[in-house]
Protein backbone atom coordinates (compact mmCIF):
# COMPACT_ATOMS: atom_id res chain seq x y z
CA UNK A 1 0.00 0.00 0.00
CA UNK A 2 1.83 3.66 -0.82
CA UNK A 3 1.76 6.30 1.69
CA UNK A 4 -0.54 8.08 0.12
CA UNK A 5 -3.39 5.43 0.59
CA UNK A 6 -2.18 4.84 4.20
CA UNK A 7 -2.58 8.82 4.60
CA UNK A 8 -5.56 9.13 3.19
CA UNK A 9 -7.27 5.78 5.22
CA UNK A 10 -5.60 7.82 8.35
CA UNK A 11 -7.19 11.59 7.34
CA UNK A 12 -10.91 9.46 6.57
CA UNK A 13 -10.66 7.80 10.02
CA UNK A 14 -10.13 11.45 11.55
CA UNK A 15 -12.59 12.89 9.68
CA UNK A 16 -15.16 10.06 11.12
CA UNK A 17 -13.83 10.27 14.36
CA UNK A 18 -14.90 13.77 14.23
CA UNK A 19 -18.22 13.40 12.67
CA UNK A 20 -19.83 10.45 14.23
CA UNK A 21 -18.88 12.60 17.71
CA UNK A 22 -23.02 13.30 16.92
CA UNK A 23 -23.35 10.10 17.45
CA UNK A 24 -21.62 10.51 20.74
CA UNK A 25 -23.74 13.05 21.75
CA UNK A 26 -26.51 11.04 21.22
CA UNK A 27 -25.59 8.01 23.36
CA UNK A 28 -25.01 10.59 26.30
CA UNK A 29 -28.21 11.92 26.18
CA UNK A 30 -30.21 8.46 25.92
CA UNK A 31 -27.20 7.09 28.94
CA UNK A 32 -28.09 10.14 31.08
CA UNK A 33 -31.67 8.69 32.51
CA UNK A 34 -30.24 5.79 33.39
CA UNK A 35 -28.21 6.52 36.12
CA UNK A 36 -30.39 9.52 37.14
CA UNK A 37 -33.74 7.62 37.57
CA UNK A 38 -32.95 6.62 41.67
CA UNK A 39 -32.18 10.33 41.84
CA UNK A 40 -35.36 11.68 40.05
CA UNK A 41 -37.65 9.34 41.97
CA UNK A 42 -36.43 10.26 45.66
CA UNK A 43 -37.18 12.98 48.42
CA UNK A 44 -34.06 13.94 48.11
CA UNK A 45 -33.77 14.77 44.49
CA UNK A 46 -31.83 17.56 43.08
CA UNK A 47 -35.09 18.37 40.98
CA UNK A 48 -37.50 20.61 42.14
CA UNK A 49 -39.77 17.55 43.42
CA UNK A 50 -39.58 14.06 42.91
CA UNK A 51 -41.07 12.77 39.55
CA UNK A 52 -44.03 10.68 39.13
CA UNK A 53 -44.47 7.20 37.19
CA UNK A 54 -45.38 9.23 34.09
CA UNK A 55 -42.47 11.71 34.53
CA UNK A 56 -39.95 8.80 34.36
CA UNK A 57 -41.80 7.66 31.42
CA UNK A 58 -41.51 10.58 29.76
CA UNK A 59 -37.65 11.39 30.58
CA UNK A 60 -37.02 7.22 29.06
CA UNK A 61 -38.82 8.12 25.71
CA UNK A 62 -39.18 11.78 24.87
CA UNK A 63 -36.33 11.97 23.28
CA UNK A 64 -37.33 10.36 20.61
CA UNK A 65 -40.68 11.74 20.09
CA UNK A 66 -38.09 15.23 19.73
CA UNK A 67 -36.42 13.21 17.19
CA UNK A 68 -39.42 11.60 15.21
CA UNK A 69 -40.74 15.17 14.97
CA UNK A 70 -37.43 17.16 13.78
CA UNK A 71 -36.28 14.32 11.02
CA UNK A 72 -37.94 15.98 8.14
CA UNK A 73 -36.16 19.26 8.88
CA UNK A 74 -32.73 16.27 8.51
CA UNK A 75 -34.01 15.92 4.67
CA UNK A 76 -34.52 19.68 4.28
CA UNK A 77 -31.05 20.86 5.40
CA UNK A 78 -29.17 18.28 3.80
CA UNK A 79 -29.80 18.90 0.70
CA UNK A 80 -30.03 22.62 1.20
CA UNK A 81 -26.83 22.85 3.69
CA UNK A 82 -24.93 20.01 2.56
CA UNK A 83 -23.73 17.29 4.90
CA UNK A 84 -20.79 19.03 7.07
CA UNK A 85 -23.14 22.27 7.96
CA UNK A 86 -26.05 20.02 8.77
CA UNK A 87 -24.15 18.26 11.40
CA UNK A 88 -22.59 21.11 12.38
CA UNK A 89 -26.71 22.65 13.33
CA UNK A 90 -27.74 19.53 14.86
CA UNK A 91 -25.09 19.91 17.54
CA UNK A 92 -26.88 22.83 18.50
CA UNK A 93 -30.07 21.65 19.98
CA UNK A 94 -27.96 18.81 22.02
CA UNK A 95 -25.81 22.65 23.15
CA UNK A 96 -28.97 24.10 24.31
CA UNK A 97 -30.13 21.12 26.11
CA UNK A 98 -27.61 20.75 28.19
CA UNK A 99 -27.47 24.56 29.00
CA UNK A 100 -31.33 24.18 30.10
CA UNK A 101 -30.33 21.52 32.35
CA UNK A 102 -27.38 23.51 34.08
CA UNK A 103 -29.76 26.30 35.02
CA UNK A 104 -32.87 24.69 35.57
CA UNK A 105 -34.04 21.93 38.41
CA UNK A 106 -37.93 22.45 37.15
CA UNK A 107 -39.42 19.02 36.01
CA UNK A 108 -41.60 20.38 32.65
CA UNK A 109 -38.28 21.96 31.95
CA UNK A 110 -36.36 18.55 32.57
CA UNK A 111 -38.63 17.44 30.01
CA UNK A 112 -38.67 19.63 27.44
CA UNK A 113 -34.74 19.88 27.26
CA UNK A 114 -34.66 16.17 26.89
CA UNK A 115 -37.24 16.47 23.99
CA UNK A 116 -35.16 18.97 22.74
CA UNK A 117 -31.63 16.91 22.23
CA UNK A 118 -34.23 14.51 20.47
CA UNK A 119 -33.86 17.62 17.81
CA UNK A 120 -30.09 17.08 17.71
CA UNK A 121 -30.30 12.63 17.59
CA UNK A 122 -32.91 13.54 14.39
CA UNK A 123 -29.57 14.76 12.41
CA UNK A 124 -27.93 11.03 13.28
CA UNK A 125 -28.99 10.10 8.82
CA UNK A 126 -26.47 13.36 8.37
CA UNK A 127 -23.47 11.69 9.70
CA UNK A 128 -23.55 8.43 8.63
CA UNK A 129 -23.92 9.90 4.94
CA UNK A 130 -21.47 11.98 5.12
CA UNK A 131 -19.38 9.33 6.48
CA UNK A 132 -20.18 7.35 3.45
CA UNK A 133 -19.62 9.77 0.85
CA UNK A 134 -16.02 10.67 2.38
CA UNK A 135 -14.63 6.97 2.41
CA UNK A 136 -12.83 5.09 -0.33
CA UNK A 137 -15.08 2.03 -1.05
CA UNK A 138 -12.61 -0.66 0.66
CA UNK A 139 -13.09 1.08 4.10
CA UNK A 140 -17.01 2.50 3.80
CA UNK A 141 -18.04 0.11 5.88
CA UNK A 142 -15.83 -0.33 8.79
CA UNK A 143 -15.79 3.83 8.85
CA UNK A 144 -20.02 3.96 8.50
CA UNK A 145 -19.98 1.36 11.22
CA UNK A 146 -17.41 3.24 13.77
CA UNK A 147 -20.42 6.19 13.40
CA UNK A 148 -22.43 4.13 15.51
CA UNK A 149 -19.53 2.83 17.71
CA UNK A 150 -19.81 6.67 18.70
CA UNK A 151 -23.06 6.69 20.09
CA UNK A 152 -21.99 3.32 22.29
CA UNK A 153 -19.00 5.19 23.19
CA UNK A 154 -21.20 7.60 24.56
CA UNK A 155 -23.06 5.57 26.50
CA UNK A 156 -19.73 4.43 27.86
CA UNK A 157 -18.50 7.98 28.90
CA UNK A 158 -21.38 8.89 30.52
CA UNK A 159 -22.78 5.94 32.29
CA UNK A 160 -18.93 6.33 34.08
CA UNK A 161 -18.97 9.88 34.67
CA UNK A 162 -22.89 9.28 35.98
CA UNK A 163 -20.82 7.26 38.75
CA UNK A 164 -18.23 9.33 39.69
CA UNK A 165 -18.72 13.27 39.24
CA UNK A 166 -21.45 15.18 40.84
CA UNK A 167 -25.13 16.06 38.65
CA UNK A 168 -23.92 19.02 37.66
CA UNK A 169 -20.03 18.69 36.96
CA UNK A 170 -22.13 15.92 34.24
CA UNK A 171 -24.20 18.62 32.87
CA UNK A 172 -21.26 21.04 32.22
CA UNK A 173 -19.23 18.34 30.62
CA UNK A 174 -21.57 17.12 28.19
CA UNK A 175 -22.19 21.21 27.53
CA UNK A 176 -18.75 21.61 26.55
CA UNK A 177 -18.04 18.51 24.95
CA UNK A 178 -21.48 19.46 22.13
CA UNK A 179 -19.52 23.10 21.73
CA UNK A 180 -15.88 20.76 20.90
CA UNK A 181 -17.83 18.70 18.22
CA UNK A 182 -19.18 21.80 16.23
CA UNK A 183 -16.06 23.47 16.38
CA UNK A 184 -14.72 20.48 15.50
CA UNK A 185 -16.80 19.43 12.27
CA UNK A 186 -16.53 23.08 11.01
CA UNK A 187 -12.74 22.44 10.24
CA UNK A 188 -13.58 19.55 7.79
CA UNK A 189 -14.42 19.81 4.01
CA UNK A 190 -18.30 19.06 2.76
CA UNK A 191 -18.87 15.58 1.03
CA UNK A 192 -17.97 15.64 -2.77
CA UNK A 193 -21.30 14.18 -3.92
CA UNK A 194 -23.26 16.96 -2.35
CA UNK A 195 -21.06 19.64 -3.52
CA UNK A 196 -21.44 18.44 -7.26
CA UNK A 197 -25.34 18.06 -6.64
CA UNK A 198 -25.18 21.85 -6.12
CA UNK A 199 -22.69 22.09 -9.57
CA UNK A 200 -19.41 23.03 -7.05
CA UNK A 201 -17.48 20.58 -9.08
CA UNK A 202 -14.14 22.71 -8.13
CA UNK A 203 -15.43 22.48 -4.49
CA UNK A 204 -16.18 18.98 -5.01
CA UNK A 205 -12.54 18.25 -6.08
CA UNK A 206 -10.66 20.06 -3.31
CA UNK A 207 -13.05 17.66 -1.23
CA UNK A 208 -11.61 14.70 -2.92
CA UNK A 209 -8.27 15.63 -3.12
CA UNK A 210 -8.60 16.21 0.94
CA UNK A 211 -10.04 13.17 1.66
CA UNK A 212 -7.53 11.25 -0.68
CA UNK A 213 -4.70 13.09 -0.38
CA UNK A 214 -4.03 14.02 -3.63
CA UNK A 215 -3.40 16.80 -5.72
CA UNK A 216 -6.70 18.29 -7.21
CA UNK A 217 -5.49 17.97 -10.48
CA UNK A 218 -4.73 14.50 -10.14
CA UNK A 219 -6.13 11.17 -12.07
CA UNK A 220 -7.53 9.88 -8.91
CA UNK A 221 -9.59 13.35 -8.60
CA UNK A 222 -11.18 13.06 -12.39
CA UNK A 223 -12.31 9.37 -11.94
CA UNK A 224 -13.87 9.90 -8.78
CA UNK A 225 -15.80 12.98 -10.54
CA UNK A 226 -16.56 11.02 -13.15
CA UNK A 227 -18.27 8.76 -10.48
CA UNK A 228 -20.28 11.20 -8.77
CA UNK A 229 -21.47 12.14 -12.66
CA UNK A 230 -22.79 8.84 -13.15
CA UNK A 231 -24.54 8.81 -9.96
CA UNK A 232 -26.26 12.11 -10.78
CA UNK A 233 -27.21 11.20 -14.20
CA UNK A 234 -30.36 12.17 -15.02
CA UNK A 235 -31.10 9.07 -17.15
CA UNK A 236 -30.00 6.49 -14.81
CA UNK A 237 -33.40 5.50 -13.01
CA UNK A 238 -34.96 4.81 -16.40
CA UNK A 239 -31.65 2.35 -17.75
CA UNK A 240 -31.92 0.81 -14.52
CA UNK A 241 -35.37 -0.59 -15.14
CA UNK A 242 -35.12 -0.72 -18.11
CA UNK A 243 -37.35 1.88 -19.94
CA UNK A 244 -35.00 2.64 -22.14
CA UNK A 245 -33.22 0.24 -24.73
CA UNK A 246 -30.11 -1.10 -23.51
CA UNK A 247 -27.69 -0.06 -25.94
CA UNK A 248 -28.47 3.47 -24.20
CA UNK A 249 -26.32 2.05 -21.44
CA UNK A 250 -23.37 1.34 -23.77
CA UNK A 251 -23.33 5.48 -24.35
CA UNK A 252 -24.35 6.39 -20.80
CA UNK A 253 -20.44 7.19 -20.17
CA UNK A 254 -19.67 8.87 -23.33
CA UNK A 255 -22.49 10.98 -23.95
CA UNK A 256 -22.64 14.49 -21.77
CA UNK A 257 -26.28 14.75 -20.34
CA UNK A 258 -28.72 17.85 -20.04
CA UNK A 259 -29.58 19.31 -17.09
CA UNK A 260 -32.10 17.21 -15.78
CA UNK A 261 -35.61 18.98 -14.68
CA UNK A 262 -35.92 19.87 -10.99
CA UNK A 263 -37.75 17.02 -8.80
CA UNK A 264 -38.96 16.76 -5.27
CA UNK A 265 -36.71 14.18 -3.22
CA UNK A 266 -40.51 13.00 -2.55
CA UNK A 267 -41.51 12.90 -6.48
CA UNK A 268 -38.07 11.37 -7.43
CA UNK A 269 -38.62 8.45 -4.77
CA UNK A 270 -42.40 7.96 -6.35
CA UNK A 271 -41.18 7.79 -9.50
CA UNK A 272 -37.82 5.40 -8.37
CA UNK A 273 -39.31 1.62 -8.15
CA UNK A 274 -35.40 0.42 -7.42
CA UNK A 275 -35.52 3.13 -4.31
CA UNK A 276 -38.55 1.89 -3.19
CA UNK A 277 -37.68 -1.61 -2.61
CA UNK A 278 -34.42 -0.20 -1.30
CA UNK A 279 -36.50 1.77 1.28
CA UNK A 280 -38.90 -1.42 2.11
CA UNK A 281 -36.00 -3.60 3.15
CA UNK A 282 -34.06 -1.48 5.06
CA UNK A 283 -37.19 -0.41 7.18
CA UNK A 284 -38.04 -3.77 7.85
CA UNK A 285 -34.54 -4.51 8.55
CA UNK A 286 -34.05 -1.69 11.30
CA UNK A 287 -37.53 -2.06 12.60
CA UNK A 288 -37.03 -5.76 13.77
CA UNK A 289 -33.99 -4.67 15.33
CA UNK A 290 -35.56 -2.47 17.32
CA UNK A 291 -38.15 -5.03 18.47
CA UNK A 292 -35.40 -6.75 19.60
CA UNK A 293 -35.14 -4.77 22.76
CA UNK A 294 -31.76 -3.43 23.16
CA UNK A 295 -33.02 0.17 23.82
CA UNK A 296 -34.88 -1.25 26.52
CA UNK A 297 -31.87 -2.64 28.17
CA UNK A 298 -29.77 0.96 27.40
CA UNK A 299 -32.52 3.62 28.68
CA UNK A 300 -33.22 1.24 31.80
CA UNK A 301 -29.70 -0.53 32.42
CA UNK A 302 -29.60 0.24 36.12
CA UNK A 303 -33.09 -0.72 37.09
CA UNK A 304 -33.37 -4.23 34.68
CA UNK A 305 -29.39 -4.49 36.63
CA UNK A 306 -31.03 -4.24 39.88
CA UNK A 307 -33.79 -6.28 39.33
CA UNK A 308 -32.07 -8.81 37.49
CA UNK A 309 -28.93 -8.88 39.73
CA UNK A 310 -30.32 -7.54 42.88
CA UNK A 311 -27.03 -8.60 44.74
CA UNK A 312 -24.40 -6.55 42.64
CA UNK A 313 -23.55 -2.89 41.91
CA UNK A 314 -26.10 -1.88 39.08
CA UNK A 315 -23.80 1.14 38.04
CA UNK A 316 -20.60 -0.72 37.79
CA UNK A 317 -22.55 -3.35 35.74
CA UNK A 318 -24.00 -0.61 33.72
CA UNK A 319 -20.66 0.51 32.74
CA UNK A 320 -19.26 -2.88 32.12
CA UNK A 321 -22.37 -3.04 29.76
CA UNK A 322 -21.62 0.01 27.30
CA UNK A 323 -17.94 -1.69 27.24
CA UNK A 324 -19.50 -4.81 26.00
CA UNK A 325 -21.46 -2.50 23.28
CA UNK A 326 -17.77 -0.93 22.43
CA UNK A 327 -15.98 -3.97 21.80
CA UNK A 328 -18.95 -5.53 19.91
CA UNK A 329 -19.25 -2.64 17.32
CA UNK A 330 -15.96 -2.09 17.15
CA UNK A 331 -15.35 -5.71 16.45
CA UNK A 332 -18.02 -5.55 13.54
CA UNK A 333 -15.93 -2.50 11.88
CA UNK A 334 -13.40 -5.30 11.35
CA UNK A 335 -15.16 -7.85 10.38
CA UNK A 336 -17.87 -6.22 7.85
CA UNK A 337 -15.99 -5.77 5.12
CA UNK A 338 -14.37 -8.92 5.35
CA UNK A 339 -18.14 -11.32 5.89
CA UNK A 340 -19.93 -8.99 4.07
CA UNK A 341 -23.19 -7.32 5.43
CA UNK A 342 -26.25 -9.82 5.07
CA UNK A 343 -24.27 -12.83 6.44
CA UNK A 344 -22.78 -10.78 9.70
CA UNK A 345 -26.43 -9.78 10.46
CA UNK A 346 -28.24 -13.05 10.17
CA UNK A 347 -25.35 -14.90 12.27
CA UNK A 348 -25.34 -11.88 14.46
CA UNK A 349 -29.38 -11.86 15.10
CA UNK A 350 -29.38 -15.68 15.45
CA UNK A 351 -27.02 -15.50 18.32
CA UNK A 352 -28.73 -12.12 19.73
CA UNK A 353 -31.94 -14.03 19.60
CA UNK A 354 -30.51 -17.29 21.21
CA UNK A 355 -29.36 -14.97 24.13
CA UNK A 356 -32.48 -13.24 24.97
CA UNK A 357 -34.29 -16.84 24.76
CA UNK A 358 -31.50 -18.44 27.24
CA UNK A 359 -32.11 -15.12 29.30
CA UNK A 360 -35.85 -15.07 29.18
CA UNK A 361 -36.16 -18.51 30.46
CA UNK A 362 -33.13 -17.37 33.29
CA UNK A 363 -35.85 -15.26 34.92
CA UNK A 364 -38.92 -17.48 34.93
CA UNK A 365 -37.40 -20.52 35.94
CA UNK A 366 -34.44 -19.36 37.60
CA UNK A 367 -32.28 -22.40 36.28
CA UNK A 368 -29.19 -21.22 37.00
CA UNK A 369 -26.94 -19.12 39.00
CA UNK A 370 -28.04 -15.74 39.66
CA UNK A 371 -24.80 -14.07 37.63
CA UNK A 372 -25.67 -16.02 34.79
CA UNK A 373 -28.49 -13.63 34.08
CA UNK A 374 -26.06 -10.81 33.75
CA UNK A 375 -23.52 -12.81 31.81
CA UNK A 376 -26.78 -13.51 29.30
CA UNK A 377 -27.45 -10.02 29.51
CA UNK A 378 -23.72 -9.10 28.56
CA UNK A 379 -23.92 -11.63 25.52
CA UNK A 380 -26.82 -10.27 24.08
CA UNK A 381 -25.48 -6.98 24.01
CA UNK A 382 -22.27 -8.20 22.19
CA UNK A 383 -23.95 -10.19 19.83
CA UNK A 384 -26.13 -7.40 19.18
CA UNK A 385 -23.60 -4.71 18.49
CA UNK A 386 -21.77 -6.95 16.53
CA UNK A 387 -24.64 -6.66 13.75
CA UNK A 388 -27.93 -5.43 14.17
CA UNK A 389 -26.86 -2.81 16.41
CA UNK A 390 -24.59 -1.50 13.40
CA UNK A 391 -25.44 -3.27 10.07
CA UNK A 392 -28.80 -1.45 9.49
CA UNK A 393 -27.36 2.02 9.61
CA UNK A 394 -24.74 1.28 7.57
CA UNK A 395 -26.40 -0.21 4.60
CA UNK A 396 -29.25 2.81 4.99
CA UNK A 397 -26.18 4.73 3.89
CA UNK A 398 -25.11 2.48 1.04
CA UNK A 399 -28.60 1.56 -0.47
CA UNK A 400 -30.03 4.84 -2.11
CA UNK A 401 -28.75 7.17 -5.07
CA UNK A 402 -27.77 10.34 -3.77
CA UNK A 403 -31.49 12.45 -5.04
CA UNK A 404 -33.14 10.71 -2.50
CA UNK A 405 -30.40 9.74 0.16
CA UNK A 406 -31.00 11.94 2.24
CA UNK A 407 -34.79 11.72 2.27
CA UNK A 408 -34.86 7.89 2.61
CA UNK A 409 -32.32 7.61 5.81
CA UNK A 410 -34.41 10.53 7.53
CA UNK A 411 -37.56 7.95 7.02
CA UNK A 412 -35.67 5.31 7.95
CA UNK A 413 -34.74 6.85 11.09
CA UNK A 414 -38.26 8.32 11.74
CA UNK A 415 -39.66 4.94 11.70
CA UNK A 416 -36.30 4.05 14.23
CA UNK A 417 -37.39 6.67 16.53
CA UNK A 418 -41.04 5.92 16.75
CA UNK A 419 -40.18 2.10 17.19
CA UNK A 420 -38.30 2.67 19.71
CA UNK A 421 -40.43 5.58 21.68
CA UNK A 422 -43.42 2.57 21.62
CA UNK A 423 -41.19 0.22 22.88
CA UNK A 424 -40.22 2.10 26.02
CA UNK A 425 -43.68 3.37 26.58
CA UNK A 426 -45.00 -0.70 26.38
CA UNK A 427 -42.06 -1.54 28.45
CA UNK A 428 -42.69 0.31 31.14
CA UNK A 429 -46.24 -0.47 31.26
CA UNK A 430 -46.19 -4.09 30.42
CA UNK A 431 -43.89 -5.11 32.92
CA UNK A 432 -45.52 -4.14 35.92
CA UNK A 433 -48.59 -6.28 33.83
CA UNK A 434 -46.50 -9.30 32.91
CA UNK A 435 -42.99 -9.29 33.77
CA UNK A 436 -39.97 -9.05 31.88
CA UNK A 437 -39.80 -12.67 30.62
CA UNK A 438 -42.76 -12.82 28.97
CA UNK A 439 -41.08 -9.63 27.23
CA UNK A 440 -37.74 -10.76 26.43
CA UNK A 441 -39.57 -14.27 24.76
CA UNK A 442 -41.41 -11.90 22.39
CA UNK A 443 -37.83 -9.89 21.54
CA UNK A 444 -36.34 -13.30 20.77
CA UNK A 445 -39.28 -14.22 18.57
CA UNK A 446 -38.71 -10.58 16.60
CA UNK A 447 -34.73 -11.39 16.17
CA UNK A 448 -35.32 -14.97 14.88
CA UNK A 449 -38.29 -13.59 12.27
CA UNK A 450 -35.66 -10.83 11.21
CA UNK A 451 -32.83 -13.11 10.60
CA UNK A 452 -35.10 -15.20 7.91
CA UNK A 453 -35.98 -11.91 6.47
CA UNK A 454 -32.76 -10.60 5.77
CA UNK A 455 -31.76 -14.63 4.40
CA UNK A 456 -33.83 -14.34 1.74
CA UNK A 457 -34.57 -10.13 1.24
CA UNK A 458 -31.38 -8.34 1.87
CA UNK A 459 -28.65 -8.07 -0.99
CA UNK A 460 -24.97 -7.69 0.15
CA UNK A 461 -22.77 -4.94 -0.40
CA UNK A 462 -19.23 -5.74 0.40
CA UNK A 463 -16.69 -4.39 -1.85
CA UNK A 464 -19.13 -2.68 -3.96
CA UNK A 465 -18.62 0.81 -5.57
CA UNK A 466 -21.19 3.06 -4.13
CA UNK A 467 -22.86 3.98 -7.70
CA UNK A 468 -23.45 0.36 -8.23
CA UNK A 469 -25.66 -0.35 -5.24
CA UNK A 470 -28.73 0.75 -6.37
CA UNK A 471 -28.34 -1.90 -9.60
CA UNK A 472 -29.16 -4.69 -6.54
CA UNK A 473 -32.67 -3.17 -6.11
CA UNK A 474 -33.25 -3.24 -10.15
CA UNK A 475 -36.27 -6.00 -11.22
CA UNK A 476 -34.45 -9.80 -11.42
CA UNK A 477 -35.11 -10.05 -14.93
CA UNK A 478 -32.81 -6.79 -16.04
CA UNK A 479 -30.35 -7.79 -13.50
CA UNK A 480 -28.72 -10.21 -16.16
CA UNK A 481 -27.66 -7.54 -18.44
CA UNK A 482 -25.57 -6.09 -15.96
CA UNK A 483 -24.29 -9.79 -14.56
CA UNK A 484 -25.35 -8.76 -10.98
Amino acid sequence: MSRAKVKSYFIQTLATLIISNLCTLTGYIFAWPSYNVANFRSNSTVLSHPMTTLEISLVGSVVNIGALVATPFCTYFLNKLGRKYTCMLFGVPYAMSWAILSVSNYVPFVIVALALSGIGAAGVPASTIYISEISDDSIRGILTSNAISGYFLGLFLSYSWGGYLSYYNVVHLHLGLCVLYIIMVGSLKDSPVFLMQTNKEKEAAKSIAFYRCVDVTSKEVEIELANIRLQLDPRRENILEGKNDMTVTKELLKIKSEPAEAKSEWKFLINSPSSIRALTIAIITMTYTVLMGVVVLQVYAEPLFREAVPSMEPNQLTIYLAIDFIVGSLICGVLIDRLGRKYLLIITTVLTSICILLMATQLQFSWAPQWTTAGFMYAFSFFYNLGPATIPFVIAAEFFVPEVRGLCNCLINACTWLMNFVTLQLFSQLVDWVGLAPLFYLFSFFGFLGAVFCQFYLPETKGMPIEAIPLLFIKKDKRRHYNI
